[in-house]
């Protein structure tokens, strides 16, 4: 009778070391979990020790055929132990990309960008293996490049412009508001939003309040009269029509305004509560506008802030305001980089 003891990681490779040094018909006569010898061994998982036993006549008499067909057992068995590690690890990699994905998801990041993100992630860490901690921390570095935000001199023509409903003519009697009453400059409003009579009063409401110059372009020649009427101002805040962002024609109309005025600022003022499908498609329908800044409004009237970085992704240009409500002038401030990244990510500050 033969009888060996085996320390091994796991059973399978003690069945595969059994067959191969005592045959088929090798019995395993005990297991235990031992640790392993010295300080350091305490420390480490702890092993398996199998004992068995076999038949020493049993063990000589086997035939030719039968050690082949044992050692091609063996190398299928190596084959699946194999298989089973690699597919463990790519769950493991995938299981890391998943955490941080569903974290990102859940705060209203979509797919589309996560994918981005990741693949690209993935090509310059090609030979490492990406821990969770390692994968956030990427994740983290890609927004940070992703996120912009204007910090030049606020220029002295600016004009917003964006779709109905984003809140324009507010935003723009809070821009007047923060520059006349706490930087001390001599601002002027137009409008040239004509189509609806309400915004128009209202503006001129908050220029009276403000006792500021305000005028009204109701056509393209008007313009550069009225811009030259406030040449003394130190800012020049310009209110366009909201524009529905399917109509191409429409906004062509804006654009000829903006090229008209020439101003050194172009707004494309975004709200936060629109379908991340539709702010998608309004960034890309107003690129012919040119716009080369970002006002993001009804920030507070939400509670995902994937929007936020759905337009730095595709609009590709900085932030400037950020709108948190509807008070005059004290709902708006200007964009923090730091602050945005915790949102995006569903940190509390």
């Amino acid at each position: 009778m033969i009888i060996k003891r085996y320390v091994v990681d796991n059973m399978n490779e003690a069945m595969v070391r059994i067959r191969y040094e005592l045959g088929n018909d090798a019995v395993i006569v005990s297991q235990r979990k031992i640790r392993q010898k010295g300080i350091i061994g305490i420390l480490k998982p702890r092993k398996l020790e199998v004992t068995a036993a076999a038949d020493e006549k049993q063990k000589n008499v086997k035939s030719k055929s039968e050690k082949n067909e044992e050692l091609e057992k063996e190398l299928s068995d190596i084959k699946n132990m194999v298989s089973i590690l690699l597919r463990e690890r790519d769950t493991n990699r995938k299981d890391n990309k998943n955490k941080t994905k569903q974290k990102l998801l859940e705060n209203d990041i979509p797919n589309e960008i996560i994918e981005d993100i990741y693949n690209n992630i993935k090509l310059k860490n090609q030979d490492k293996k990406l821990t969770p901690k390692m994968i956030e921390s990427c994740f983290k570095e890609a927004l940070m490049d992703i996120i912009k935000i204007d910090e030049n001199k606020d220029d002295k023509i600016q004009v917003l412009v964006g779709p109905t409903g984003v809140g324009k003519t507010t935003t723009i009697a809070k821009l007047a508001s923060l520059y006349s009453l706490y930087q001390n400059k001599k601002v002027g409003l137009i409008t040239i939003d004509t189509y609806r009579i309400g915004a128009v009063e209202q503006l001129k409401t908050y220029a009276e309040i403000l006792s500021i110059p305000f005028e009204v372009a109701l056509s393209l020649k008007d313009i550069p009269e009225i811009i030259n009427k406030m040449k003394g101002c130190d800012v020049i805040l310009i209110d366009t029509t909201g524009r529905n962002s399917k109509n191409i024609m429409q906004i062509s109309e804006t654009r000829k305004y903006v090229e008209t005025i020439n101003a050194g600022k172009v707004h494309l003022v975004l709200s936060m509560t629109t379908k991340q499908s539709d702010l998608k498609k309004i960034i890309e329908n107003y690129k012919i506008v040119n716009y080369n800044s970002l006002i993001l409004t009804k920030v507070d009237e939400t509670n995902a802030y994937g929007s936020i970085l759905s337009c730095c992704y595709y609009g590709n240009v900085p932030i400037s305001f950020l709108t948190t409500g509807q008070n005059v002038p004290e709902d708006i401030e200007r964009a923090d980089k730091d602050k945005i990244l915790k949102l995006v990510l569903g940190v509390d500050n």
